[in-house]
This record gives structure tokens, sequence and C-alpha cells, in this order.
């Protein structure tokens, strides 16, 4: 590890602290990739890594490099700092990193966030205290063993003398730097693994915290705009007069396509003064568009032709052993298909982004996911260096994947470029609904074959559906081997298998959703297992146990141990095997997703066509949890999640427009609707952590439909089940 004083290039220290707001004469403490630690906050050359802060009386600002979108990470991340530093949480101030890839990677998705950042951010921790203890023994003139650190303080092991961290982090900031900084053992956590109160806690509850539609600026307009409902098509015609016309208006402006996967699928927005004028004066306008390619696109078609195409032969993309042998030995043969549909994310905040381009400035204010993909998308549409272009990130009022594309801060920048000030933007939740990025409908055919033990043999594995890769390569038509790991590299103990794919040519944006594929996979694999428990007249535990016991590679032998902990784990919490009163039924399923695993068990009650989840028993093996408080709300909130979709959320198409507009025709989950009770539990805490954010979601809605055949002998192969 080195301080790297003279190699530094970047703005000078002085112009750093003081655009943040910080004083000369702390200790930064830097994470680099490999990690760096740096020296004092004195006039030199600095890079502003992810860092934290130490001010000369010992206060701290530990600054996030990933995106806050309510999943905690400005908390969970911070607070592991915290702890290695031995810093009094108290005293802790949290700042959300601009865009900077000094600050290591920003895009905040694909629940890496932990498994990316934990380390070296623990070690720029650690490494800032060992600089602090060994501080305090140069000025007691002890060796460093006889110091340690606690609560922002260093004491004598000798006697009682103890010094705060602010009256040594002028002497720290020369210490020379650790090489091997040593990080603490879970014996030691003091914040790591406890249920740390979130950093911005009270902001919250008192409604202060700023996101995105909060930020401000002097001489401000404000914008609505109406897309392009058909993916490809464009504006034919705009008649501006009454807009125009109206009081407060400041420019009606057309927005062709964007040819970047991340920009604008084109629209006409109205400039004005405010955004009810804004919104009001939309409505005035009369926008003729062409539908162009995809005008026909049809979602109920669309799922029969998926359908179609996963019964028949289809591209082999994997296959291991004699599948044919297999099913001609069977004893018992089974097939099934499973369809679900497109899915919005529908994050309580809609897009919203405020821009000022200026000539020689580009300055941003975005709920994101991805500060950094937004510099290169700008930085592009303005023919600018990327590093030109400022990105500060608000918190995001939810996002799900959604808030990774940047299309809507695109359009901003085009407003502002075209009334010459700074524009904010937001999308109205019709626009949020219609024209999006979506989950894509999906068909998935099974075929397995069971022996005369009880053993599955063979399985065929057809999935359909339009790619994520479409957005990027319009050419891409069908999934792809990578698209399809995680069914055949699925932990069964399955000898023989093969899987496919069919033809599926997107005709709308397709993007990442929470937990992305893992939804129909964990949907088809799970439900089908459960059939396959029945077909056989076996337990449905047993026979997932039997499943994951018959996998005898060695390479996937921690991927079965974990599969099986956290499914008995949830079969324990449930109370599997009970008696159920009439019409009440459980259903249990397992996933590994984002190196993952996590087990549920659903107990419904069924009357009629009412479905009341009474509660589910949730188990997970994620790792090490950083904050339990946090990591539970993430399994809640991916219930929650998980039950909307299963029961009522679908987007629609017609004429190649969505046919929804706002949640009274795309209905998220409802308070009334959700479970009576959740309960989560962790297992595996000493492995190392792995994701969170979206293993949650795969699991609920099998477990979910499996729990309904229990209690009312119907099953359910489409999600939603309110649309069979």
């Amino acid at each position: 590890m080195s301080t790297g004083h003279k190699d530094l290039n970047a703005f000078s220290r002085r112009e750093f602290l003081k655009a943040s707001g910080l004083s000369a004469g702390g200790l930064i403490i830097g994470v680099s990739f490999p990690l760096g630690v740096l020296g004092s906050a004195q006039d030199n050359g600095f890079e502003p890594n992810a860092f934290v802060y130490m001010a000369p009386n010992g206060d701290t600002t530990i600054y996030c490099g990933r995106c806050e979108m309510g999943q905690g990470i400005s908390t969970a991340l911070p607070a592991a700092v915290a702890d290695e530093l031995e810093a009094d949480w108290s005293r802790v101030t949290v700042l959300q990193g601009d865009a900077n890839q000094k600050y290591g990677p920003q895009a905040t998705g694909g629940s890496r966030s932990i498994n990316e950042m934990l380390e070296p951010m623990r070690k720029a921790g650690a490494a800032g205290k060992e600089m602090l203890v060994a501080a305090a023994a140069q000025r007691w003139s002890l060796p460093v063993e006889s110091c340690y650190a606690k609560s922002h303080e260093v004491f004598n092991r000798t006697d009682d003398r103890s010094l705060p961290f602010g009256d040594l982090v002028k002497l720290a900031a020369d210490i020379p730097v650790p090489e091997a900084p040593v990080l603490k053992t879970r014996d030691q956590f003091r914040l790591i693994g406890k249920p740390v109160k979130r950093h911005d806690q009270r902001d919250m509850v008192l409604g202060e915290r700023v996101y995105g539609t909060d930020k401000k600026l002097p001489g401000m307009k404000y914008a609505a705009i109406k897309h392009v409902p058909v993916l490809g098509g464009s504006v034919k015609s705009v008649d501006k007069t009454r807009a125009l016309a109206m009081p407060g208006v400041v420019d009606v402006v057309v927005i062709p396509r964007f040819e970047n996967p991340y920009g604008s699928i084109g629209g006409v927005a109205v400039v004005a003064d405010n955004t009810w004028t804004a919104q009001q004066a939309l409505d005035e306008l009369k926008i003729e568009f062409e539908a162009g390619e995809n005008g026909s696109y049809n979602t109920q078609a669309y799922k029969k032709e998926l359908v179609r195409r996963v019964e028949t032969d289809a591209t082999r993309e994997f296959e291991k052993g004699s599948l044919d042998q297999a099913f001609d030995k069977a004893a018992v043969r089974h097939k099934a298909t499973y369809v679900g549909g497109h899915l919005s994310h529908s994050p309580m905040e809609p897009m919203t982004s405020l821009v000022w381009v200026q000539e020689s400035s580009c300055e941003i204010w975005a709920s994101t996911q991805d500060p950094v993909g937004i510099q290169k998308t700008i930085g592009a549409f303005l023919n600018r260096k990327p590093e030109d272009i400022t990105v500060h990130v608000m918190m995001a009022g939810g996002a799900f994947g959604r808030k990774f594309k940047c299309d809507y801060v695109q359009e901003a920048a085009a407003l502002s470029l075209a009334v010459g000030a700074p524009v904010q933007l937001t999308w109205s939740r019709e626009e949020d609904t219609q024209t999006g990025y979506y989950h894509p409908c999906s068909a998935q055919h099974i075929e397995a074959s069971v022996d005369a033990a009880g053993k599955v043999t063979g399985w065929l594995h057809r999935a359909a559906f339009p790619s994520i890769g479409s957005t990027f390569n319009p050419a891409v038509v069908q999934p792809s081997a990578g698209d399809l790991d995680l069914v055949s590299k699925h932990p069964y103990g399955i000898e023989n298998m093969r899987v496919e794919s069919g033809l599926a040519k997107a005709h709308t944006r397709i993007g990442w959703y929470r937990a992305v594929y893992s939804i129909f996979y964990g949907f088809a694999i799970n439900t089908f297992t459960d059939e396959l428990a029945h077909k056989a007249g076996v337990d449905a535990l047993q026979f997932f146990r039997n499943i994951y016991d018959n996998n005898q590679n060695p390479e996937q032998s921690e991927q079965v141990k974990r599969s099986r902990g956290v499914l008995d784990k949830a079969a324990e919490m449930a109370g599997w095997g009970r008696a159920m009163p009439a019409n009440h039924g459980l259903g249990i399923a397992v996933h590994h997703s984002f190196e993952s695993y996590v087990a549920m068990v659903v107990h419904v009650e069924v009357s009629g066509k009412n479905i009341t989840v009474h509660r589910v028993d949730c188990a997970v093996d994620c790792g090490l949890v950083l904050n339990p408080d946090i990591a539970t709300a993430q399994m809640e909130g991916a219930v929650v999640m998980g039950v909307g979709l299963t029961l009522n959320t679908e987007i629609s198409f017609e004429d190649g427009a969505v046919v929804n507009s706002n949640f009274h025709d795309y209905p998220v989950l409802r308070i009334g609707e959700t479970p009576r009770e959740i309960n989560v539990s962790f297992i595996g805490l000493d492995n190392r952590p792995t994701g969170l954010g979206e293993p949650g979601v795969p699991t609920l809605a099998p477990a979910l439909v499996n729990a309904i055949f229990a209690a009312s002998g119907k099953r359910y192969r489409s999600l939603p089940i309110g649309s069979v």
C-alpha cells in the first residue's frame, strides 16, 4: 500500500476540500482498487477516492460511492468502516459520493454492493485506526502494542490514559501507511452484524431526506413529457398552438430518439415555470405519432407464440448425459409449460432529474443507480468527455433496476440545452408505466423423467423470452447460453439434462427488474418440482431434499449444502407437515441466485376466488449480514413484491403500446393483501457476504402457487394468476 502523493494529478487537496465543505489539516483515508491510503489533507495533488475524512476535532465523514435507493447501503457500508476505525457512530456523517470512477464501481445493482465494496472499505477503516494508534504510541513513547483504539479514543494499556482521535489526527497524517491493515474478527465487531440505526433515519421519518424531485435551483424551469408510445416509432406532427398560448409556458420541444441503449425513445416535452403548468399544457398538444415496425405488438398473442416455440424443438444451448435414454427408461414422465408477463418497476418516485447545460459545463442532479453511466450517455449526447459531466447522486425513491437507465436524464439535458436554463423533468406515473423498460414476457417448458425408485433421471428445459441483450443489440432475438446459466448450472442432481432456447424478438425495451431472469426460472423450476413430487406421491419437502442429495458433483457441493440448509430452515420455521385446516395449505420453494440461497414456505387460505396469504417463513443464506434490521426489511420487501407479481401485476401491450396507465390498472400490492406475518431467519453468517436485494423475490411466487395447490387442488402455471 502506498500514499501515492507524488503521482496523484487531479485538482488540489485545497480545491477538493473547499468543494466538499471540509477543512484542511485532517486525515483522509481513501479506498482504491487495490486499496490505497492517502495521508494528510494538505495542499498536494489529490484524487478523491471513496474515503474517510477525519476533521481536526475528530468528527468523521464517510463517503458512500454506491447509490442509495432505500436499501440501506449508505448505512451498512459506512458502519462497517466505522467499526474497523473504532469510530463513534454518533460522530460519523455519511455523504453520498458524486459520479467519479475514483469511488470504485458505483453502478448499484445485481446485489453486488456489499460483496464488492465491503473488504476495501473495511481496510480503509482498519488502516485509519492503525495510523491513529501509532500516533498515540508515538505521543506516549510506547510500543504500538501497548495501545488500542475504542469508541473514538486511543487507550494506554498500562494505565488509564486515553487520547481522543481529534488530538491525534495531525500526527496520524504523517504516520507511515500500513501495508496490510489487520481486520477484526467476528467476535470483535461492534457495528457489523448489529442493528445500527440508519444514518438518515431522522430525515426520512420527518420528510427531510432530499430526493431527486426535491432539488431546486434559482431560475430553474419544469418539464413534462409525452413519449412516442411504440418502440421505434416517431413524432409525425405536433400542434403547439394552444400550449404555447398558456401563461407560464416557456417552450414546446420535440425530442428525437437518441440512438443509445440508455437514451430517450423520443417524444414531445413542455417546459414551463412550474410542473402543474407543464402538465396541463402537455394535454393541450395535438400530437400524431408514427408507430413503426412494432405497431402490431400484442402481448397475449406474443405469449401464445412463445408457448408454441417452447413446446417444440429449439436451439440446444447445453446438454449432459443422454436425455433420450433417460426418457425411454422412465417409470414416470411429466411435462408442463409456465408463462409470465411483462412487469414494470413502478418505483414510488417516478423518473426525475435536474440538468443545467452550459457552454463550458453540465451539472446533473438525478435519482440514479448508475451515475457513471449518466456521465457516459450525456457525454455522448453533448459530444463532451464523460468526466466533464458532473453528476450529483440523489436519494432515489425506489428503483428496482429502472434507474440504471438514464433516458430521463438525457431528455432533461436536451431541454436545458433548448431553453438555456436548468430544467427539472419529472415523468408522470402514466409515462413511467407506459414508456419504460420492462421485465420480459417468458415461456418455460419442462419435461422430466422419474425412475422406479423415485429419482429424477432426466430434465428438458426450454425457455423463450426477449433477452435484455436486445436493448443493446436489436439483432439479439433469443436467449443466449449465458441467459440460461441459471438452468444449466442449477444445483439439482440430474444426470441427464438438455437446455434449449426459443426465438423471442423484443418489441419493447427490456431492462433489469429486481431478480431479473430468476423470477421466471424460480417459478418454473420450483412449481414443476412440486408437481413432480405430487405425481410421484412424495412429500414436497422430501422430494426437494432428494433431488438436491442426488447431486454428486463436487464442484456444486457448497451450492447443494447451502440450498439444503435454507430449505430445512424454512421448513422448520413453518412447522412443515403440521395438520392444516380445510382450505389452508403450505407451499415451499428454494432458489439460488446472486450467489445467495433463499427458501420460503407460504401459508395460504383459499376461499372461492379469495386468496389470503397468512404467513411467509423465509430462510436466507447470504453470508455475513452487515445490518440485520436492514437485511430483514430487504427480505420483507421482496416478499411483498413477490406476492404482488404473483397475484396482480402485468404490463399488457396492444397495437404496440402499453394498455396500463397507473396503479388502478397496474395494481401493485395493497396493504390489505400483504401477508399477515413475515418471518425472516439468516443462516450461514460465517460465509462471505453475497447478494441480498434481489434473491428474495424468485421464491415467493412458486411457494405461493404450491400452497394454493395444497389448499385447493388448483394448479397455476401462468403469472399473474389473476390473468388465468
